[in-house]
């Protein structure tokens, strides 16, 4: 299996957009073959950090998804609209 652990700073302004964009992607996401797991989490302290949860069953999964129009056109935007974006990646 593969976590796949994504951070976000996002600015004030832009917080609604991006959590807007990153909730489509998690609802596409989930559909998909091989997602076990799309997790979104808001931080109650610091309003500007979010943090994606992903699982998927294997390394193909992952790759397929990656490829997908909805990966494609949301996490360009997302990139666009944060601060900053750290992905850890962890199999297991």
């Amino acid at each position: 299996m593969i976590r796949i652990n994504v951070e976000i700073t996002v600015p004030e302004q832009n917080r609604a957009k991006v959590l807007d964009n990153i909730l489509h992607l998690a609802e596409k996401s989930r559909q998909e073959a091989g997602c076990i797991g799309y997790e979104i989490f808001e931080n109650s302290i610091r309003p500007q950090s979010l943090l994606i949860l992903e699982t998927w069953e294997s390394p193909q999964a992952l790759a397929a998804h990656e490829k997908t129009e909805h990966f494609t056109t949301l996490v360009p935007i997302t990139h666009e609209n944060s601060e900053k974006m750290e992905i850890n990646k962890f199999s297991f």
